[in-house]
C-alpha cells in the first residue's frame, strides 16, 4: 500500500498543506535515552523549501528535546496524518538543523519561508528547523481516525502575551535558560553550543 517517492511533488505538496498540523520524532543516541515526539502546528509553521527540504517554526515551549537531539545526532522524522479524507500517512525521514533566532542565518530564512504566524509570538520564536529529507514514503493510515478540525487554539499567544506585559522579552528570555537549556537526558539544547576545535 505504501510508496516511496523521490521528491516532494505538486500533489505531495498540495496534501501536506490540507492537512492541519504535523508531528516530529527525534532520539539521542544513548540506548537509555528518551525518544521523542511532538506536536507541531499550525500546519503553516511548515514549508516545503525544496523538492527534498521541509522547514518549520519553533517556537518556546516546556522543553526543548528537539534541538538538543538535533545537534548531537541530526536524525529526524517529519510526519503527517489524515485525519479527513482519504487515510494517508506520510513521513519524511531526514537529518535536521537547528537555525536560532540569535543566528544571523535566521532573519533571511524567516523572510523566505513567510510562515504564518502570529505577531503577537514574535519575541517567542526560538528557531527554524531545517529538514533536509532523505526519505519520503506514505502508508495507509487505515487506522487514523476520522476527527473534525474546530481550530487552532490561542494558548500560546496568550502565554507570550502574558510574558510579555510581565517583564518584556527579558521574561521569555528566563524562561528559556530556565526550561530550554537542556533536554531531559542533560543533552545541550539552547542556546546552540559552540562548535569545538
Amino acid at each position: 500500500m505504501g510508496r516511496i517517492y523521490d521528491e516532494i511533488d505538486a500533489p505531495l505538496a498540495r496534501w501536506i498543506a490540507k492537512q492541519s498540523m504535523f508531528f516530529v520524532g527525534t532520539a539521542p543516541l544513548a540506548a537509555g535515552g528518551h525518544v521523542n515526539i511532538s506536536p507541531k502546528g499550525p500546519i503553516g509553521s511548515l514549508r516545503i523549501t525544496s523538492p527534498t527540504e521541509v522547514a518549520y517554526l519553533d517556537v518556546v515551549g516546556s522543553g526543548a528535546e528537539t534541538a538538543a537531539h538535533l545537534q548531537e545526532n541530526g536524525r529526524i522524522v517529519v510526519m503527517l496524518c489524515a485525519f479527513q479524507g482519504p487515510p494517508r500517512i506520510l513521513r519524511l525521514h531526514g537529518r535536521g538543523e537547528v537555525v536560532w533566532a540569535e543566528d544571523d542565518a535566521f532573519a533571511p530564512l524567516l523572510a523566505a519561508c513567510a510562515f504564518d504566524a502570529q505577531p503577537e509570538v514574535e519575541a517567542s520564536r526560538r528557531a527554524i528547523v531545517r529538514v533536509h529529507v532523505t526519505r519520503i514514503a506514505d502508508a495507509c493510515g487505515f487506522g487514523v481516525p476520522l476527527m473534525e478540525h474546530v481550530g487552532e487554539r490561542d494558548n500560546a499567544t496568550k502565554w507570550a502575551k502574558g510574558k510579555l506585559a510581565k517583564g518584556g522579552v527579558a521574561e521569555i528570555e528566563s524562561y528559556k535558560i530556565t526550561k530550554n537549556v537542556e533536554s531531559i537526558d542533560g543533552l545541550p539544547a539552547w542556546p546552540a553550543p559552540t562548535a569545538g576545535p
